[in-house]
């Protein structure tokens, strides 16, 4: 199994015991992502020390404000060393707002467009606001207008746009909030998506799966995430790991 989205520089324990676990679990690779300059340099730390960890560099939605030119040409730089495998994770949080919208728009279509250059997948975050759908409506569009590449729909949590995500082409990666109770119609949408455009991630240290919810998430909990949607979509977990493994490798070279 993989882990294609986590955070280990926000982890607990340490990464080397982080990566400990998660080998003794089976998980034999993990994107660790960043979320602005210093999380950047950490990922790439993280993925130069440890043979099964590989980096993802960007400024999430909600650390865009002040997002300029120099920080468009960091990204860049950064996105050429040979442990970084994707861009971002960038997109748009209209749950939070964590930063004004226009400085989330101008770090998200900077970033989609460095990833293109590069020919690296770029890693999307979506967030709406209870019921709504503007963020996911716009970051469709922008992506529609400016991906020139894989796209990672991270966290999936759009149920209602599977296929039109599937017809794109673009990659759905579930998180362990996939597992929780209430959790059935994102489940539903697990089965839906097309084998080879399915992904599951820890998002850790957040999102820990139902079995240890409450808990500190970390990538070793990714095989929990997979069994709930092996079930979901009918599938024996052996199956559901084979087509996740030959995903993110055609998808992240690793």
């Amino acid at each position: 199994m993989v882990d294609t989205h986590a955070h280990l520089s926000l982890c607990e324990p340490a990464v080397d015991e982080l990566v400990a676990a998660a080998r003794a679990a089976g998980v034999r690779r993990v994107l660790t992502i960043g979320l602005d300059e210093a999380s950047n340099r950490e990922a790439i730390a993280d993925a130069a020390s440890h043979p099964e960890v590989f980096a993802s560099v960007g400024r999430h939605p909600n650390a865009s404000a002040g997002f300029d030119d120099a920080a468009a040409a960091d990204i860049a730089r950064l996105a050429a060393d040979p442990g970084v495998r994707a861009v971002g994770e960038t997109g748009l949080d209209f749950y939070r707002d964590g930063a004004p919208r226009a400085e989330q728009r101008t770090a998200f279509a900077a970033q989609v467009e460095i990833a293109a250059d590069a020919g690296l997948p770029v890693v999307i975050h979506v967030r709406d606001g209870q019921g709504r759908s503007e963020a996911v409506d716009e970051a469709f569009a922008t992506l529609d207008r400016l991906a020139g590449g894989p796209v990672i729909l991270h966290c999936f949590s759009a149920p209602g746009r599977v296929a039109d995500a599937a017809e794109r082409g673009w990659y759905c990666s579930f998180a362990g909030n996939v597992t929780y109770p209430k959790a059935g119609t994102l489940r539903e949408a697990s089965a839906a998506v097309p084998e080879h455009l399915i992904l599951v991630e820890t998002d850790s240290p957040y999102l820990a799966p139902q079995v240890v919810r409450g808990k500190p998430n970390q990538p070793a909990n990714v095989v929990a995430t997979a069994d709930v949607v092996a079930s979901a979509r009918g599938v024996s977990a052996t199956d559901l790991e084979r087509a996740i493994e030959a995903n993110a490798e055609r998808l992240l070279r690793w």
